[in-house]
């Protein structure tokens, strides 16, 4: 692993591993009174988000104040990127503040390996295009982890809009990695050309596949990014790959219901089923800051190697009843 995390790719098992089990570690801050930790004192931090996001940025703005680390939010919107200043530009601006690490969000598939030839600071891909958002998929694979164990042969599914989905890229790569069967399910229209090169299986049937399958992640249809019509009506969509209560009665006792949100309730998910017990939509969501503090921990600790070498701190292996 380089100093960058760009892609779910980038990650061999060990690191993949490695990054799951120091959130694990992270994960216990959530229940101290102080849930702070001084590893990035001093270290500098952008968001650097051309996209509209609620979830990502808030949860990495999240992540990187309990690390103690400073934190620069940067939008596109009202900045000098809306005067037409380029990319390069404004990496060479964050440059010269000094950041460390920069994380990017940009609606140009691979806005993040561009960035990270121009600065010296880490990268983290939150998100590029239709391309990829490996800090996603890390924190699915956290959810999976906690509830079902060992991610070796489990069956997971993938369901909906894969074509434009970065989270779907993602987590095909990373569950492959961590010896998961995937299958994405969807109608042809949005199953991306080459899909048969993808590491994993896929199927235009979702009640063929769902008896099997130990996680069902949803995911939302992005018609902001279609410029044709791929499915008749939001009613026929949602009547052949909508996870409804019916088809959620044919899982498997132990399977969970995911989705990286936002979610289209009534239409790829049900609001019986996104807001039922078999449902982990919203733990997604805790567990992304946990997730996102290990990769800026390990990123950022001080290991010249970074992620797959440096050990937990101290104050993340004392006891419970030790200092915060």
């Amino acid at each position: 692993m380089t100093r960058h995390l760009l892609s779910a790719a980038d990650l061999s098992r060990d690191d993949a591993v490695l990054i799951l089990d120091t959130a694990t570690e992270l994960a216990r801050l959530s229940d101290r009174p102080i849930k702070k930790l001084p590893t990035l004192r001093g270290r500098t931090i952008v968001n650097l988000f051309f996209e509209d996001s609620t979830r990502t940025r808030s949860s990495f703005e999240a992540a990187a104040k309990r690390l103690s680390a400073d934190v620069i939010n940067f939008s596109a919107k009202g900045s000098s990127v809306s005067k037409g200043e380029s990319l390069k530009d404004t990496a060479l601006t964050l440059e010269a503040m000094g950041a460390d690490g920069v994380v990017i969000r940009h609606e140009a598939s691979g806005a993040p390996h561009r960035l990270a030839g121009w600065i010296k600071g880490s990268v983290v891909n939150a998100g590029d295009g239709t391309h990829e958002h490996p800090t996603q998929a890390l924190l699915d694979a956290f959810t999976m982890r906690r509830h079902l164990g060992n991610l070796d042969g489990r069956r997971v599914a993938i369901v909906g809009d894969v074509l434009h989905s970065r989270v779907a890229r993602s987590n095909v790569l990373l569950l492959r990695t961590l010896g998961a069967d995937v299958t994405v399910v969807a109608p042809p229209t949005l199953l991306p050309v080459g899909i048969d090169g993808w590491s994993c299986a896929y199927s235009y049937d979702l009640d063929a596949v769902l008896p099997k399958t130990d996680v069902v992640m949803m995911l939302r249809v992005q018609r902001e990014r279609m410029n044709a019509s791929y499915f008749p009506n939001a009613r026929e969509y949602s009547r052949r790959y909508g996870l409804d209560a019916a088809r959620m009665a044919v899982l498997p006792d132990h399977a969970i219901v995911m989705h990286p949100g936002p979610m289209n309730r009534g239409m790829e998910i049900a609001a019986e089923v996104a807001d039922s017990a078999r449902s982990v939509i919203v733990e997604q969501v805790t567990n992304g800051v946990s997730v996102r503090m290990a990769v800026l921990y390990l990123l950022l600790g001080g290991s010249e190697s970074a992620i797959g070498v440096e050990p937990l701190p101290d104050e993340l292996t004392e006891t419970e009843g030790g200092a915060a």
